[in-house]
């Protein structure tokens, strides 16, 4: 699965418990009719890999969907469910993309020299 978007806030890398597992949060917002904020979870080396991004880059994630079940000392069951991300990719403006070519400044185009004024459009319309 993956998630496109603009991403809204990288976290710092977090160290949890006394086993040294890390991780860490981004935020991507989708460009939709209407944008969802999604907390996406990289551990451990996966980490790493936002470093090399910053606020306002649009980006495609990769992610995988994870789900717990915790009991309480109560004996009260919970479910959790994290988006945990493993890839990161940016994402280039779609003008900038190579898909459409690029239009030529306005001074690039030599103006008219043949035009009769006495010439008439023999449009219908």
């Amino acid at each position: 699965m993956e998630v496109q978007g603009r991403i809204k806030l990288i976290g710092e890398t977090e160290t949890v418990g006394s086993n040294g597992f890390r991780k860490r949060d981004v935020v991507v917002t989708t460009e939709e009719q209407y944008p969802q904020h999604i907390s996406i979870q990289f551990v451990q080396d996966k980490t790493d890999l936002l470093n090399n991004y910053q606020v306002g880059q649009q980006v495609k994630v990769n992610i995988n969907l994870r789900g717990r079940e915790w009991t309480s000392p109560q004996g009260e069951v919970k479910y959790f469910n994290t988006i945990q991300g493993w890839r990161i990719e940016a994402l280039q403006p779609e003008a900038m993309s190579g898909d459409v070519p690029p239009v030529p400044p306005a001074a690039a185009f030599e103006p008219a020299t043949d035009i009769d004024t006495e010439d008439h459009d023999d449009l219908p319309f």
